[in-house]
């Protein structure tokens, strides 16, 4: 089953920026990530999407004191695109299982380098995070770190791909591509050509699972019409 996506749009009370509401239910809150807000409170104290969807569900039903909302998985902070919250503490559960079991399929699209790029490809690498500067790199004492991809179109060294990812390591998909020279365009941390003020090419176009209630399979996906996807022909 695939559910038909359905747009709200919520303004926010600070910085008047507005979130897309993919998809509600009872169990499930699904949201169209812009570039640039963190997914949950960080060091920045920017207002961040978690405490912007809590506030959305409080005054939507007039809940009174605070209001749970389970983080089942995490985007990047300059990456945009769908992504999905629990409403209820069973449905986080149920999600998070899901992932761990690797049945909550994520794709994503992203512009990277050409540079002779395969047209597609599997990535199997082991990731370690230096928890002091915040960078991944490969390591034969990371972590498995599992994708696919295949390529949509080329212009310009630049390359459209649609990318398929298994596991969910910190900077999976940008250290992959960058430590086979196919860095991601715009990303300040693993792309040293990258200039300032570029926001990096990667976006959460979709996200399959069961529904944890109803076990029915939905998905939802968010297109992406920015700098430099927009010079390239999307799927």
């Amino acid at each position: 089953m695939i559910i038909q996506i359905i747009f709200y749009h919520v303004v926010l009370q600070q910085g008047g920026q507005m979130i897309d509401v993919i998809y509600e239910d009872n169990h499930l809150l699904v949201l169209n990530k812009p570039i640039n807000v963190p997914m949950q409170e960080d060091s920045s104290k920017d207002e961040d999407l978690l405490s912007i969807a809590k506030q959305y569900l409080k005054e939507k039903y007039n809940k009174p004191g605070n209001v749970y909302l389970g983080l089942v998985h995490r985007l990047d902070r300059p990456v945009s695109g769908v992504c999905v919250f629990a409403k209820t503490s069973k449905a986080a559960s149920r999600l998070s299982r899901q992932i761990q079991n690797h049945e909550f399929s994520k794709e994503y699209l992203a512009v990277c380098d050409d540079n002779g790029l395969k047209d597609s490809d599997i990535f199997k690498d082991k990731l370690l995070k230096d928890s002091k500067t915040n960078m991944v790199k490969v390591d034969k004492n990371g972590k498995d770190a599992l994708l696919s991809y295949k390529v949509l179109n080329r212009k310009d060294n630049l390359v459209l791909v649609q990318i398929d990812l298994y596991t969910g390591r910190s900077h999976q998909i940008r250290v992959q591509f960058s430590s086979r020279n196919h860095s991601l365009w715009g990303d300040q941390r693993y792309n040293k050509n990258s200039l300032k003020g570029q926001q990096i090419a990667l976006h959460s176009y979709k996200i399959t699972f069961k529904h944890p209630i109803t076990n029915q399979i939905i998905s939802f996906t968010s297109n992406v019409d920015r700098r430099p996807f927009n010079k390239l022909c999307l799927i």
